[in-house]
């Protein structure tokens, strides 16, 4: 039996229903659980984290969090007549193969999750980009991921992505949908393998969640078995939808209805299902219609909408808004989507955004963002254990340094941490009462042998958009430098 105190001066607690801030306090787990918050603490104890001058907080649930080696620093600042060069030319889709081996898609997610917990990350669903891949995740790499999250403490949402087409692109850069039926029957296959297979796994630690690709990548067959799945096995499902233009025309012109609204009438949406993104629904400024009837369903259906905020803001975009949404009754929750997995920094540029776009409603502050980076994620996963802290609560515990002289002054540890922290002040994660980072260092992680990997795997999938581009166009012209490189000959 192991009873561990910590001591700091401030703790978000829960109470009524609402996070709470006890100051100069103490909180007590017992293996798993947390068995006491508050003032003066008589019992006894096994072990004490005197965590002095910091934040004691539930630790943030990520439903879609990055669990590969990023792309963002491939697509950033690319001039846009440059876009179509790194999707699929046809001759490539018609030759499609895996550009990784098994070993290297195993190390990304080990080196992805280890992200995640560096930035109080403590429940994730991870999301993996498939443009390299041959079709979408394969069930070997999901399961070596499990393993991964298993041996680093994260607690995920896990299951192979699967889609029954892939975009491509033809000779004048129009992109279409091609069709890649057999692919997506066998991966929706190995999904619902996966998911009877590794559900409760590590602990607990290891949840079933079934994951397929984009929407307009989906035939509605599988989306229906998806959902019916789901149901049975009692697990969530995501989806991303509404995220793009390009998307919403797609699925304009096959059903002739909004994506919510086509998702909402083959009974897909429910508060099992979440939707990354969400973006392109009616009130949207770049689509036509301007009602609201598209935030009707989702908060009728009480789905979960999770909102990633920084990998948008970085193509000039913004969600319109999420207190337009909060206001509307719909649950919100967030994600990272990108490197760095900074859920502190996705927090803080999700409300300057918001603040922008909807003349600083009340909806959009500080407290709101919170509430979705714990509360929201935990309701949509269907648990009242994680995303608080309070006496029953999982021992899901991230500890926030607020001594760092770049934190400067200190005021509402909320404030303060939004305003003035990032991820990186993150000292200690707990996550199901094992302590997996202190003094921001990961036990047995090899960092600097993990940089290295990474360095290599991430040229390795540069040289592969080559291959793919359409024209072939040479690599110093498709990744050209920010200003003129000079190099030793």
């Amino acid at each position: 039996m192991n009873i561990t105190k910590i001591s700091a001066k401030y703790i978000i607690g829960y109470q009524n229903d609402s996070h709470v801030i006890y100051e100069n306090a103490e909180l007590v787990y017992l293996n798993d659980t947390v068995i006491y918050i508050g003032h003066n603490y008589q019992g006894d104890y096994n072990s004490h984290i005197d965590a002095k001058n910091a934040i004691v907080s539930p630790g943030f649930i990520d439903l879609d969090a990055l669990g590969d080696i990023d792309h963002s620093l491939i697509f950033a600042d690319q001039p846009e007549e440059h876009r179509p060069y790194l999707m699929w030319n046809h001759e490539y889709f018609l030759n499609r193969k895996e550009q990784m081996t098994l070993e290297e898609e195993s190390f990304k997610s080990y080196y992805a999750y280890a992200n995640l917990i560096s930035n109080g990350i403590t429940t994730a669903m991870p999301i993996t980009s498939v443009l390299y891949k041959k079709s979408a995740e394969t069930y070997e790499e999901i399961e070596a991921a499990a393993e991964n999250a298993g041996k680093l403490g994260l607690r995920v949402y896990l299951g192979p992505s699967y889609a029954s087409a892939k975009h491509t692109v033809d000779n004048t850069g129009k992109v279409s949908i091609s069709p890649t039926p057999e692919d997506g029957q066998k991966g929706f296959q190995d999904a619902v393998k996966f998911a009877k297979a590794y559900h409760n796994k590590y602990d607990g630690l290891i949840q079933a969640a079934l994951v397929p690709e984009r929407i307009e990548l989906q035939t509605e067959e599988i989306l229906k078995e998806s959902k019916k799945i789901a149901k049975e096995l009692n697990c969530p499902i995501r989806l991303h939808a509404a995220q793009g233009i390009l998307e919403y025309n797609f699925i304009q012109e096959w059903y002739k209805k909004s994506p919510i609204a086509y998702l909402n009438s083959i009974g897909f949406l429910d508060e099992g299902t979440s939707i990354p993104h969400a973006f392109y629904t009616s009130g949207y400024h770049e689509i036509k219609d301007t009602s609201n009837d598209d935030l009707d369903i989702l908060r009728d259906t009480k789905t979960t909408v999770i909102h990633c905020p920084l990998v948008y803001s970085r193509s000039g975009k913004g969600l319109d808004s999420f207190g337009r949404y909060q206001r509307y009754g719909i649950n919100m929750a967030m994600g990272t989507d990108t490197f760095p997995c900074d859920m502190i920094d996705n927090m803080r540029t999700g409300a300057f955004i918001a603040r922008h776009l909807d003349n600083n409603a009340p909806a959009n502050n500080y407290t709101a963002f919170f509430n979705a980076a714990t509360l929201g994620g935990a309701k949509a996963l269907g648990r009242d254990d994680i995303g608080r802290l309070c006496v029953g609560s999982k021992a899901d515990i991230i500890i926030i340094d607020l001594n760092s002289i770049h934190t400067g002054t200190i005021d509402d540890p909320i404030k303060t941490m939004f305003l003035q922290g990032t991820g990186r002040d993150v000292h200690t994660t707990i996550i199901n009462g094992k302590i997996v980072m202190q003094n921001r260092i990961i036990a047995n992680f090899d960092y600097e042998q993990v940089i290295v990997k990474a360095q290599n795997y991430y040229e390795k999938l540069k040289e592969s958009y080559v291959e793919r581009s359409l024209y072939k166009l040479p690599k110093e012209k498709l990744f050209a430098s920010s200003y003129p490189t000079i190099k030793i000959d």
